[in-house]
């Protein structure tokens, strides 16, 4: 097995690192999906938007903050991978014991609905979770 140095001499699997590569993507995909369908949604009633227009409600409007928390999870994601100083087995483990807490179990009952309403009613989104379940299952194995 290749490992990767981190924390004074500690060794983190590259397949761990891989792992959380194929999970970041995973949820890229959930949350293009996700984005495209309130999107849709948001453009019925108020009218096509522009790319620029579709940014700034993704960052400023209502309608579209429950996707924020996963947009945090893949930035969290991004630094990590993108570090001077190299994860901790403890820091990937707290990262993908947030992401299954996010996907099973949210305490944010906004985000909680309208994701299970998303599932509901958009068989990209059951597909993209589905593969983000069976990421975080096959690590929370090792």
């Amino acid at each position: 097995m290749d490992y990767t140095p981190f924390e004074q001499g500690n060794l983190l699997p590259v397949a761990t690192l891989s792992h959380l590569r194929e999970l970041r993507r995973s949820l890229l995909h959930l949350h293009k999906t996700l984005l495209d369908m309130e999107r849709a949604d948001f453009e019925r009633l108020s009218g096509r938007l522009t790319s620029g227009e579709l940014l700034q409600l993704v960052i400023n409007h209502a309608h579209f903050a429950w996707l924020r928390q996963i947009s945090a999870l893949v930035v969290q994601m991004d630094e990590m991978l993108s570090a001077e100083e190299p994860a901790t087995r403890s820091d990937v483990d707290n990262l993908l014991d947030q992401a299954r807490l996010l996907f099973t179990s949210s305490t944010d009952e906004t985000f909680r609905e309208k994701y299970q309403a998303a599932l509901q009613r958009e068989p990209a989104a059951v597909m993209a979770h589905a593969e983000i379940a069976k990421l975080l299952r096959r690590e929370k194995q090792k």
